[in-house]
Order: C-alpha cells, then structure tokens, then sequence
C-alpha cells in the first residue's frame, strides 16, 4: 500500500552545512554580519526529494556533493558533483537535484563575498514512527 509522502523531502531528506569556519561565532550570525567565511544554507525547508520508492522499502543513505557556490551565493549545477556516494543510485541524482534549488549567503574573505567550493552532505532518513527510536 502506498502513503502520501507529505512532508518527506523536509525531514526524510536532511542537510547540513558541509563547511566549517570559525568557531567563536555560529555561521548563522556571521552570514548576517558579513563575516562567513563558508557558504551558509538560507533554504526555509531542505530542497532534497527523498524518491517515493526509495522511502517505501525503507532504503537510506548519506551523499557528499561538492558544490561550488559563487560570490553572489549561487550553487553552479554544471560545478555539482557527487564526492561520496550513497551507494543508491537515486539517492545520489536526487541530491543533485536539490543542490540546485540550494540557495546561500556566499563565503567573505576579508569582508568581500567570494566564490568557493566545499562538501555538503545530504543524508536521506526515514522518520521514526511515534514513540519508535530512529532508525540508524
């Protein structure tokens, strides 16, 4: 039997930034004050489809993508390319289909926004039923 997939891509489907910087302040804060040195996710909700099929027989997976976001936060999809694979052919040409819809506050160096390219993880997880543990 077959069940709607409402709210799927959001919470089957997770992102994380891939990039590090500094830690004295978290990405978040320094993306508004222009001072990320990283790429920050501006997304309201994850752009990854999690596949129907996939969700339904229980299939998950983490993909690495290397992105290249520009200097205007712009993900260049012909840059896209999957650096760690799922293992699931799907899995994986669903996260390049999201990364597309990616949008970021773009990196600064010394103030000024750049272009840069890093890793973003994309892993694709079943949500546990009410009152079950996740699954791992």
């Amino acid at each position: 039997m077959r069940r709607a997939h409402a709210g799927v891509a959001a919470l089957g489907a997770l992102f994380a930034c891939g990039c590090f910087g500094r830690r004295e302040a978290p990405a978040e804060r320094r993306a508004v004050e222009g001072e990320n040195d990283v790429p920050v996710a501006i997304n309201g909700e994850s752009p990854f489809q999690y596949p129907p099929e996939l969700y339904d027989q229980g299939v998950e997976g983490e993909v690495r993508l290397r992105l290249y976001v520009d200097a205007l936060g712009h993900v260049h999809p012909e840059s896209t390319r999957v650096a760690s694979s799922s293992g699931t052919s799907a899995l994986d040409s669903a996260a390049i289909a999201g990364a597309a819809l990616l949008r970021f506050a773009p990196a600064h160096r010394k103030g000024e926004p750049v272009g840069i390219a890093f890793l973003q993880p994309v892993i694709f997880r079943r949500r546990a039923p009410s009152g079950a543990p996740p699954t791992q």
